[in-house]
């Protein structure tokens, strides 16, 4: 196998499964952690992404399937298609399309947080967009199945961050679309920013006093 990709906590191998294209998530070990309770953190967070990998698959959220999973490594299979961050890049890109995909990439959001799951880092560098231009999610490494509307608040907090104000405006329309709750959750990401704002004019002030 051969590595395309490595984050902080694991490497992306291209594989190929009974000739089937996939590729393998490894969770490398961490030198500073106990070796027993490095094994068993890494083959923990192995087993959620495996399990959120399902229940996104349950709700109609194009993403990886697993086809194998052991100890701190899962095989899945490979959406292939390009990242929206880089599609969304190509400035001659028809803003029609552009709005339909973002729609998308919010009601597959949406999906997910009726389901309880936030992604934890939900942008459009893990966004792809597969063949016959179908949108799937990628890398949940950093997911939970969880309540918190403070979670979901940052999914759409990490958007935001990642796109101009048009195309986040047709992303939430994509995100009310398909989930009941996303109003509460709207307001919530307006109370983190009103926070962030808040402690940023706190630090300017701290900062400019003798």
């Amino acid at each position: 196998m051969r590595v395309i990709a490595e984050g902080a906590e694991a490497r992306i191998y291209a594989a190929d499964i009974l000739g089937i294209h996939a590729v393998a998530k490894r969770r490398e070990r961490k030198s500073y952690r106990i070796n027993q309770i490095d094994t068993g953190l890494r083959s923990q967070r192995t087993r959620v992404e495996a399990r959120i990998l399902g229940i996104a698959a349950a709700v109609g959220v194009d993403s990886p399937r697993p086809l194998l999973v052991h100890d701190c490594e899962i095989v899945m299979s490979d959406v292939g298609g390009t990242t929206l961050r880089s599609v969304l890049a190509d400035n001659e890109l028809d803003e029609n399309a552009v709005a339909r995909m973002m729609r998308a990439a919010g009601s597959n959001l949406g999906r997910l947080h009726h389901a309880n799951i936030a992604h934890g880092d939900y942008t459009p560098a893990n966004i792809v967009v597969a063949p016959r231009a179908r949108l799937a999610v990628i890398d949940f490494g950093l997911s939970e199945v969880t309540q918190s509307i403070e979670a979901k608040a940052i999914d759409l907090l990490l958007m935001k961050r990642s796109v101009d104000p048009l195309r986040f405006s047709d992303f939430l329309n994509g995100y009310r679309s398909s989930f009941r709750g996303a109003d509460k959750v709207i307001r919530r990401l307006l109370a983190i920013e009103r926070r962030g704002r808040y402690k940023t004019r706190t630090l300017l002030v701290t900062d400019d006093a003798p």
